[in-house]
Parts: structure tokens; C-alpha cells; sequence
């Protein structure tokens, strides 16, 4: 699990294990093309092979007290393959089907290499001893419920631990349960999303749950999630964990896939996409946007200059340096290319290592000539505004995560404005097999899994800016009607469009006082409203009064960065 919604909750210890059920896709994985090693279900990382466990035990859970959760279930992997190891246990809610795995790895290096490299200690060695962290039973009276305790290996000098391990009775794990790996083998994480907290009974000591990431993350990260969790007792925990995740020292990322498998991921699993049945501004082709009229312009001249269908003439390379932009031209094709076209759309596909190569994102960028206006909710009452999110050339995409042991989607991760949200594979509309639903939002184009109004601002409160969902007849079948954009670890087979090395603004910047507009509103308001409204928007992200031009694909943090979690 790559992060989830954070609880803190009291909780009682659960006997009864919840019923096993793993999740599947609505239709079969398919035979992928061959070639490299993707989805052969092990990859190398250099001195170590990994596999992929997603078979376990279960050993223990609590209960949360919050109706919302069932509570967090702990498990065991099992049926680890011959001559591999396991790092530490695996924890996810009780209420969800299994989606999550652990990584199980064995030493690459040849008895040979061994004989030649007596200095160099191996890669896996067992922990020296197991150190208690919290156990819900400290006081050592029998209770009717059964107990957890939680263990943390202790490495051998010059050694990490991966992981915990979690037993329901009070001896210590045998040494033989995991191994710990040699520190150069090993990267930094850091915690992602509490899974809540457990009670202890006598102690009054809470252990609070935790899903791990690597800290180095994006197109370049070499940290690779081995699927455990980090669990402490102590109100505070340092930066620094006491464990780590593996690192890829393979420069080559072996078990990505080539051309034709990516187009074989996208086939399958690219998504639907549905625009709200009331969209004026729809999508287009980058082509039909700059052969039906966009304009270059360059700083200090009033002319603009028609764009190649290629953008062959587009400047390319540098920064955004305010020098070129592009924007509609003044007469009446100004219309026509605002609302779009929805027959030329196609989705732009970035595909690139994610988690140390151990998954494949493939980020599917989609362009609208234009992002419409806002609409601002107050309680029960929608005020449309006039010019507020207002601009010309709206970049917006959702980005498919699968892993490189099978080729199985795990999530999706949805762009919403200025951040978005990832969604595990269980919790996604599919249509037509494996094809997840992405719901556009009503003007803005942002991204969500399920159809509704989504409020940019404080839902608790409800007041922010709307963003409405809905299925309809305006839809994008991404599987078929898309083109690879750039992979850039295929060093060459796939060539970049012109297009995308333009570093500048796809529309101009904004000249109007937004924030003026908005304070009119404002005034209009009642006096119990008025200073809540005002805290919630000076709260929103300055990305919403459009004032610059948005920038393309290539000049978002995310293209080489990871997603925002």
C-alpha cells in the first residue's frame, strides 16, 4: 500500500481473523509480449534478487472504535520460493480485500564470486536478536483476548533491518524468521499514512501503524518499498526510522518494459474517461489545436505566429522565461477552439520507472484548449464565477502504477489542481475488463475516481469550489486513442514531439484582478459567512486564479519527480 488516509483511534484486539478475501481485476491478466524482464515475477537489483509475496497468514489485529474502520489485520508471508528470505510482516485494514505484497529476496553473488571476495560480507545475514516493542498484553495476566506483540530484528554490524515481525504469543521470533541486509543495499523511508493505533492494556501504551515509501522516490529513485510496515510507541518518532527499504543498484532497470509490452499495459488497462454531460470546454488533439488557429507569440510583438501541426516551430528546450507564449487568435475561430474537439482527442503517455523499477508509471497526459470558470458553493448556495479559473491551454492527467512482477495494475493516481490522490486497484470503477473509469471535472478537468461533487476548499464546511462528475456521452477511450509521448530508459525508441520541449506558457498570462472578483462575492455573503469563505479561500492554491499561463508536460514537477502522495 502506497499511502492512505490517516486515523488515530482507540481499539480493542481482535480474535477472530478476518476472512481472507484477495483482490482481483474484473478480467484476466493477458500473455504480455516478450522480451526484457518484465512481469517473469522476479527482478534483480544487483547482488539481490527479489519476488513478490502475496499469500499470507494471519497472525493478529485490533479493532478501531470509529465505525469508518474495521481496524488493521497483521499477516505472514508464505509460500516464499526456495532459497528466499523474508524482511518483516505485513499490516493493512481488516475492512479491505488483500491488495498489498512483501518483497522476499536471495543473494545473487556465485559461489566463485564468494571464494574471490572474502572481505566483502554477504548481502543477507539473520539478525543477532529481536528487541520488544510494545505488546497488548504487558502486564502477563490471561485475558480473553488474544495477544500481539511486535518485534523489531536486530541487525549484525553493518546491517539494516526491513521490517517487524508480529507474533501472538510472548516468545521471542525464531532467528531464522527474517534476514537483514548489508547497508549499502539498503535506502532511506519514511512513513506514509497511519493505520491507527492499539491500545495496550496495562501499560496504557499505544502503538501506532504506519505504511512505509521510499524517501527517494520519482523517475530517478533507487529505494524500493519492500511492502512492510514501520509500528513505534513513542509519541514522537525521529526522522530517521529503524528500518529501511532496499535500493536498486541495477542502473539498467531490467524488469521495465519495452515498447511493445507498454503498449500491450496500455491496451489493457488504459482508462475510460468521462467528461460531465454539461462540459462545454472539451479536449482536443495538440495537432487540431495548433492547425485550427493557436498562435505563437514572442514578448514585445502583437503579432502571433501560426504554429505547425508538429510544433516543428515552436522554441524548444530552456526555461520559462516569459520570452513565448501561446493563446488563441483575436476573431471568431477564438470560439470554435475554446469548446474543443472532442473526435481528435488522444491521450499523451510518459512511461517511467517508479519505486526503483520495481513499477512502471505510465502517467497519460490529456490537452484542453480551455479551462472554464469556476463555481463557487457556499453551504446550499452555488455562485458561478465569471472569470476565476479562466485560461487558455489546460494540461490535466492520471497516472497508471503497475507493478514490474506481473504487470498488475495496483493503483491510480488521480491529479486534482495543484495535488491529487492515489487509489488502490480494489477501489475503481472498471468498464469493459480491466479499463478503470476517470471522471473529468465539470470545466477544470481535474481528475477523480467516482462520479459527484468534489469540493476544492473545506468539505466540513462546505464551501470551496466545485468540481462536478458525472458519466455521459462525451467519453475517451485511452486504450485505443493515445500515442507514447516519452520514455526516456528506451534511450532513444521512442522520439519526442517537437511539441513537448516547449518549456513556456500554453496561454497567456491572466491581466484581470481575480482576487477583486472574488471579493465582490465576498461582501455579498453574510457576516457569519464572510470570514469563512475568505479563510477558506486564501487557503486555496494560487493555480486557481490562473494569473500565469499554465506550462506542458515536461515543465511539471511530476515528470521526473513521483507523484504528490
Amino acid at each position: 500500500m502506497f499511502g492512505c488516509e490517516c486515523l488515530c483511534w482507540n481499539s480493542i484486539a481482535d480474535i477472530s481473523p478476518p476472512e481472507l478475501k484477495t483482490f482481483t481485476l474484473p478480467a484476466p491478466i493477458p500473455e504480455w509480449p516478450t522480451g526484457q524482464g518484465f512481469a517473469t515475477r522476479r527482478i534483480k537489483l544487483g547482488e539481490l534478487e527479489v519476488a513478490e509475496i502475496t499469500n499470507f497468514e494471519f497472525i493478529w489485529s485490533f479493532k478501531l472504535s470509529n465505525i469508518r474502520r474495521n481496524g488493521a489485520s497483521f499477516y505472514r508471508p508464505v509460500n516464499i520460493p526456495d532459497g528466499f528470505f523474508s524482511f518483516g510482516h505485513y499490516c493493512q485494514w481488516s475492512d479491505k480485500p488483500l491488495l498489498g505484497f512483501v518483497l522476499v529476496a536471495r543473494d545473487m553473488v556465485s559461489p566463485k564470486e564468494k571464494a574471490v571476495e572474502l572481505a566483502q560480507s554477504p548481502p543477507l545475514l539473520k539478525p543477532v536478536d529481536y528487541t520488544l516493542v510494545w505488546s497488548s498484553n504487558d502486564g502477563g495476566k490471561d485475558t480473553n483476548e488474544q495477544p500481539g506483540y511486535f518485534w523489531l530484528p536486530q541487525p549484525p554490524e553493518g546491517y539494516k533491518a526491513l521490517g517487524f515481525v508480529v507474533t501472538n504469543k510472548s516468545n521471542k521470533p525464531v532467528l531464522e524468521e527474517v534476514r537483514c541486509v548489508r547497508e549499502n543495499l539498503t535506502d532511506e523511508c519514511e512513513t506514509c499514512g497511519l493505520l491507527g493505533e492499539a491500545s495496550s492494556e496495562f501499560l496504557k501504551l499505544r502503538l501506532r501503524v504506519w505504511n512505509t515509501r521510499p524517501c527517494h522516490r520519482g523517475m530517478l529513485g533507487r529505494g524500493v518499498s519492500v511492502g512492510t510496515f514501520f509500528c513505534s510507541s513513542v509519541p514522537r518518532v525521529s526522522e530517521e526510522l529503524h528500518i529501511r527499504c532496499l535500493k536498486n543498484l541495477d542502473p539498467s532497470f531490467p524488469a521495465m518494459p519495452n515498447l511493445n509490452q507498454i503498449h500491450g499495459l496500455i491496451n489493457h488497462y488504459g482508462p475510460m474517461i468521462y467528461f460531465h454531460p454539461s462540459e462545454i470546454y472539451l479536449p482536443s488533439s495538440v495537432a487540431w489545436f495548433f492547425k485550427n488557429g493557436a498562435l505563437l507569440y514572442r514578448a514585445g510583438d502583437s503579432t502571433g505566429e501560426p504554429i505547425d501541426p508538429t510544433g516543428s516551430n515552436l522554441p524548444g528546450g530552456g526555461s520559462n522565461d516569459g520570452e513565448f507564449w501561446i493563446d488563441f487568435p483575436s476573431d471568431n475561430q477564438r470560439e470554435i477552439i475554446m469548446r474543443g474537439d472532442l473526435d481528435s482527442a488522444e491521450l499523451y503517455a510518459h512511461v517511467k520507472p517508479a519505486l526503483g523499477g520495481t513499477f512502471t508509471d505510465i502517467a497519460m497526459w490529456g490537452f484542453c484548449p480551455f479551462n472554464g470558470p469556476a463555481t463557487l458553493k457556499v453551504g446550499l448556495v452555488n455562485v458561478p464565477l465569471k472569470r476565476i479559473g479562466e485560461h487558455v491551454g489546460d494540461w490535466e492527467h492520471y497516472t497508471l502504477r503497475l507493478s514490474n512482477f506481473t504487470g498488475k495494475l495496483h493503483s491510480i493516481y488521480f491529479s486534482q489542481h495543484s495535488g491529487g490522490q492515489w487509489i488502490n486497484a480494489c477501489e475503481l470503477e472498471y468498464v469493459e475488463g480491466n479499463k478503470a473509469v476517470v471522471y473529468s471535472s465539470k470545466s477544470s478537468h481535474a481528475s477523480y475516481p467516482h462520479p459527484g461533487t468534489y469540493i476544492q476548499g473545506s468539505e466540513r464546511l462546505g464551501i470551496g469550489v466545485r468540481n462536478d462528475c458525472a458519466g455521459s456521452e462525451f467519453s475517451l477511450d485511452s486504450s485505443v486513442r493515445y500515442q507514447v509521448l516519452s520514455a526516456e530508459y528506451l534511450q532513444g525508441e521512442v522520439v519526442e514531439v517537437c511539441w513537448l520541449q516547449f518549456m513556456r506558457e500554453w496561454g497567456p498570462t491572466i491581466v484581470y484582478d481575480s482576487r477583486t472578483e472574488l471579493d465582490k462575492v465576498i461582501q455579498h455573503l453574510p457576516l457569519a459567512l464572510k470570514y469563512s469563505v475568505e479563510a477558506v479561500f486564501n487557503k486555496l492554491p494560487v493555480e486557481l486564479y490562473g494569473e500565469e499561463g499554465p506550462t506542458g508536460p515536461k515543465e511539471k514537477n511530476n515528470w521526473v519527480g513521483d507523484e504528490r502522495w
